[in-house]
């Protein structure tokens, strides 16, 4: 389990939860859910724990979810990981079903004051010239 918790922290995993599995199933001793920040960072998180698993000799690690990354299941034997993106872990909510804390929830985080710039333009017009072909309302395709 050391092994595992220090792969996901050392790639900036975020929100790492461990629950001990002895004793409620027969499945793993230990599960760890943990979330990346985008579907290539979950992907980067999946990969880089399959290597250091594999160096460090922990036979028959199966890898499940690669493809689209929003939900990444990995079974290293005694211990699960379920690697996520934020929106979809907050779903499935794995925590709650074992009768865990979840992490802090996921929300969306405001932008501070001081790092919109002037240039920054949230009038709601859409800034497109009269005849732009890049305009979607300017568009010849049939509505």
């Amino acid at each position: 389990m050391a092994l595992v918790g220090q792969s996901l922290d050392d790639d900036q995993a975020e929100h790492i939860v461990v629950i001990e599995l002895a004793g409620k199933s027969s499945m793993a001793d230990f599960m760890a859910i943990a979330s990346g920040r985008s579907t290539r960072h979950v992907g980067a998180l999946a990969e880089n724990l399959r290597e250091r698993l594999k160096t460090a000799g922990v036979p028959g690690v199966e890898i499940e979810g690669m493809p689209h990354c929003d939900w990444v299941l990995i079974d290293a034997g005694d211990v699960i990981v379920h690697l996520f993106r934020p929106e979809v872990r907050a779903f499935y909510n794995l925590e709650k079903m074992w009768g865990v804390d979840s992490p802090v929830p996921v929300q969306p985080e405001p932008v501070p004051a001081d790092t919109v710039s002037e240039d920054d333009d949230f009038d709601g017009d859409d800034d497109f010239e009269d005849g732009d072909p890049d305009d979607p309302e300017e568009s010849d395709l049939p509505e």
